[in-house]
């Protein structure tokens, strides 16, 4: 109820917020949706990744990450959200707490079991992933790795550790170039973040930032 009424002070009360963000609801992954046109990622919540696994019932392998997905897209898909900014992540994106009809986006995802609590960044949804827990609900029924270990484990930097964002801002000898999924070096291009290269999630990120297109 604290959570709640905080959350609801921040939208009754601009002056608390540095920005408010509303818009249509377009759900990207099950911790990541677009709003209008700004993506978001959801303050405090950690989901599987896309292409992430778990172990249900007697041993089968089934794709946790896109199911997880699909249930905060029959949730939410369409519907309208407003927001509150909190921060921006390395990828560029606004981190924020969202609420569609009142009711607290990132607590209906891991009350239902669809994500985990992120404690790293924030405690307000400790309880709820408790609840959860105990009621064996979604991913809590399964054996499933934390989507931060899952990451961790994902050595090869050909693939984005945020499968929205899967632009590849290359450093070299020619200067910074991105590249996009299908173009000809795509695949074979590595990314080594101590060198200064990233991850962008659109084209416009990457020419704001410095990059230009690769040729081909």
């Amino acid at each position: 109820m604290l959570r709640l009424c905080s959350i609801l002070v921040l939208f009754l009360f601009p002056a608390f917020a540095s920005a408010e963000l509303r818009g249509v609801v377009r759900v990207i992954d099950a911790d990541t949706v677009d709003v209008g046109d700004v993506r978001v990622r959801l303050h405090a919540i950690d989901a599987p990744e896309t292409n992430q696994s778990c172990e249900a019932e007697h041993g089968f392998a089934f794709a946790c990450g896109v199911w997880a997905t699909g249930q905060v897209k029959d949730r939410f898909e369409g519907r309208v959200a407003r927001c509150v900014r909190r921060d921006t992540d390395r990828y560029g994106r606004v981190v924020a707490s969202c609420a569609v009809g009142g009711t607290d986006m990132g607590q209906v995802i891991v009350r239902a079991g669809w994500a985990f609590a992120y404690r790293h960044y924030g405690m307000e949804y400790d309880l709820d992933e408790k609840a959860a827990f105990a009621a064996g609900q979604g991913l809590h029924g399964v054996r499933v790795q934390s989507p931060a270990d899952f990451r961790k484990t994902r050595v090869n930097r050909r693939i984005p550790l945020d499968t929205a964002c899967r632009i590849k801002g290359n450093i070299s000898t020619r200067g910074q170039i991105f590249h996009v999924p299908r173009q000809e070096f795509y695949d074979r291009t590595g990314i080594n973040e101590r060198r200064g290269e990233r991850w962008f999630c659109s084209e416009a990120e990457a020419i704001l930032a410095g990059w230009r297109a690769a040729r081909r």
